[in-house]
């Protein structure tokens, strides 16, 4: 696949049936404090055609996606790897997470209502209790987490096994990272995320 780097790849998610929620736009999250300035939510076209064919689906059984995060600055990732330097819940951003390609999407399932459902743990919980196949959750959240899964994979998406809510394309290596100071402007004010130091023209 020659998945082109365009400096206006990324396209914006919007969809009746999809929720944003970014989560690094607010002070919860692993940082304490905001990542983002912007509640942009952004992917590769191929990721957002996907997402939508999820949304689709999910629509079609009266539930919505919520979506706390996709395209994730390297910056960000820096920001989060500084906090957790764990590379089984947070990818080393020397190595070109999939986020920071465009690729990948951290979400939940709601009701109609627009409420969250019970997934048994929360976004970023980062236990072994959050991985898919976990019988020492409730049964009613296995089964949404199994249904989240359903729909991302008959969707085209690949799962983390560790992370319910992660999802992301199954050749995420074919897209390029791209550029903090052209996308990730979209979302990120450096200076006001004290990540400005962490600019490749900064000497990352």
């Amino acid at each position: 696949m020659n998945a082109t780097h365009d400096p206006m790849l990324l396209e914006t998610i919007s969809h009746p049936s999809i929720d944003i929620d970014l989560l690094y736009a607010s002070a919860d999250n692993l940082t304490r404090r905001p990542i983002y300035q912007r509640t942009v939510a952004l992917l590769h076209p191929h990721a957002l055609q996907a997402l939508l064919r999820a949304a689709a689906l999910a629509a079609a059984q009266n539930l919505r996606l919520r979506v706390f995060d996709a395209y994730r600055p390297v910056a960000a990732q820096w920001l989060l790897w500084k906090v957790l330097p764990d590379p089984n819940f947070v990818a080393d951003p020397r190595q070109g997470p999939m986020h920071s390609r465009g690729v990948a999407v951290d979400l939940t399932l709601a009701n109609s209502a627009g409420e969250p459902l019970d997934m048994g743990t929360d976004f970023d919980d980062m236990t072994a209790q959050s991985g898919h196949g976990r019988i020492d959750v409730p049964i009613v959240a296995q089964r949404n987490r199994a249904l989240l899964l359903g729909l991302m994979v008959a969707s085209g998406f690949a799962h983390n096994p560790k992370e319910w809510w992660h999802y992301n394309l199954p050749h995420w290596r074919d897209y390029p990272p791209l550029s903090d100071e052209v996308e990730g402007l979209r979302l990120m004010n450096f200076q006001a995320a004290g990540a400005d130091s962490l600019l490749p023209s900064r000497g990352r």
